[in-house]
């Protein structure tokens, strides 16, 4: 095998869980191939630079390997190699993450009916 669809190979490399969900990912521009946008049906090769945005991780990643078929994960990982930049970025931002959401103040209790209630009521308006 020689190239393989980009969205079969993101599936197969555990980037996303469904085949459909990365085809969509990619056709609303989430991931590029050498910093310009691709389509579903673009053949990759081994070799490939992709940058791929999932949730909030960017990973920035060279194609080692193809495969069509999804398999356990410690095959999956072999399918690429991650830049050290990238794993390095998405530390940081993870633990920017986790400071951000020690610093939030959270709610002494639950709503109860009645703020619930006014919780729906305000929701609706907007």
């Amino acid at each position: 095998m020689d190239s393989v669809r980009v969205d079969k190979w993101l599936w197969a490399a555990r980037f996303f869980k469904t085949r459909s969900l990365a085809a969509k990912e990619v056709g609303a521009g989430h991931v590029t191939l050498s910093g310009t946008r691709i389509k579903p049906a673009r053949l990759l090769r081994v070799g490939d630079i992709l940058t791929i945005r999932a949730g909030y991780d960017t990973y920035t990643v060279r194609i080692c390997a193809l495969s069509e078929r999804r398999g356990p994960a410690s095959v999956a990982r072999q399918l690429y190699e991650e830049s050290t930049e990238s794993v390095d970025r998405r530390e940081q931002q993870a633990a920017e993450r986790q400071l951000a959401r020690s610093l939030e103040t959270q709610p002494a209790r639950r709503p109860d009916k009645r703020n619930r209630r006014k919780i729906r009521q305000f929701l609706k308006k907007e």
